[in-house]
């Protein structure tokens, strides 16, 4: 079974969305997906998706580069004692939302710091 066979659903998903300059490719035993989704809420439901799919996310082999539509961010600066699901539950969005918004500046999504200025898509 090809990865695009086993993640068509996903695809599928993103093609229904309406995810603008949506591009699937199979790379080295990896399926790149690529795209902007005009809110957070369809990114979501595309990693939600994804999550069923592979709900551990251990098989690797998948990199989806979904990006949110300019204007649809808040800015936020860490506080002491936040983490990226705290963040989350207070603007109704995932931490995993909130990490791919910011992998400029978050390399491990376990470790944030005070002071920083995150994006935030909306919910």
């Amino acid at each position: 079974m090809s990865l695009q066979d086993k993640y068509k659903e996903l695809t599928d998903l993103a093609s229904n969305l309406g995810i603008a300059n949506l591009q699937v490719r199979e790379q080295d035993n990896v399926l790149y997906i690529d795209g902007e989704a005009q809110s957070a809420g369809d990114k979501e439901k595309i990693w939600d998706a994804y999550g069923k799919i592979d709900p551990d996310y251990r098989s690797a082999d998948v990199v989806m580069n979904i990006e949110v539509a300019e204007g649809t961010t808040k800015d936020y600066t860490v506080k002491s004692g936040d983490s990226l699901s705290k963040i989350g539950k207070q603007f109704g969005v995932s931490w995993q939302t909130i990490f791919e918004a910011n992998k400029d500046i978050i390399k491990n999504p376990d470790v944030i710091q005070p002071g920083w200025k995150l994006k935030i898509p909306k919910a």
